[in-house]
């Protein structure tokens, strides 16, 4: 089954874009998914085809209209379509690889890439649409977003990565970032490859990654490690 991609965006030439390259452009080209592109702009009011009005109450710059990404979103979202309905917002819940790979899993995504200072919450009611941030920040559109979060699920789609071990353990997979790695030259401007990883020990080289990760988790995301301990919220 071909796991499918639809962005709704008022830019369809920006897909796949850097989805077309590397494993994802691979994956792509040998049919193990597909990526769509709508333009929000065939749905819009008007001879100029309008896609946004001023924010009722006031306020600076345009937020999209509720009919016409209705309209758009309706385009593809058939009733026989299971596919979840994301809506990629900085206020919208963490992107955690939990929830990545529930999304691989699935027969696709459809996404909307937003744009100008948001969306009407009566379309986001209306069809159910669940918000997605990957980060505390604020891009120009949701389409950088939406890269992202097509990339991580692909990644993870069989047949993608060159072998099956290769996911399992990166960051997060385990609820620790990833150990730090190392390859030739055997020494790097008086920085030797740590004697463990050359010692041909698998159990010491487990033990001394697995403490890595530890010691990485702690001092760069203390968040992480508290949830991994049973102290911070639990991911879904």
């Amino acid at each position: 089954m071909t796991w499918r991609a639809t962005v709704l965006t008022i830019f369809p030439e920006l897909f796949p874009g850097p989805l077309g390259t590397s494993l994802a452009g691979k994956a792509l080209a040998a049919g193990i998914w597909s990526c769509e592109a709508v333009d929000i702009r065939e749905f819009g009011e008007g001879r100029h085809r309008s896609v946004d009005d001023t924010p009722a109450g006031g306020g600076p710059g345009m937020v999209m209209r509720a009919d016409v990404l209705a309209r758009a979103v309706d385009s593809v979202a058939k009733p026989s379509d299971s596919r979840p309905k994301l809506l990629m917002s900085p206020r919208g819940k963490p992107l955690e690889q939990a929830r990545v790979r529930a999304l691989a899993a699935g027969e696709g995504v459809i996404v909307l890439a937003a744009r100008f200072e948001g969306v009407d919450e009566r379309l986001i009611e209306a069809r159910a649409l669940e918000e997605v941030s990957i980060g505390d920040y604020v891009l120009s559109g949701g389409e950088i977003a939406a890269y992202a979060l097509i990339d991580a699920c692909v990644r993870l789609l069989p047949g993608v990565m060159g072998k099956e071990a290769s996911g399992a353990e990166e960051s997060f997979e385990a609820g620790l970032l990833e150990y730090p790695q190392f390859t030739r030259p055997q020494e790097f401007e008086g920085r030797p490859i740590p004697e463990v990883l050359l010692s041909g020990d698998h159990k010491r080289i487990r033990a001394w990654r697995q403490a890595e990760a530890e010691r990485l988790t702690r001092e760069r995301r203390p968040d992480l490690w508290a949830r991994r301990k049973g102290d911070g919220p639990k991911s879904e």
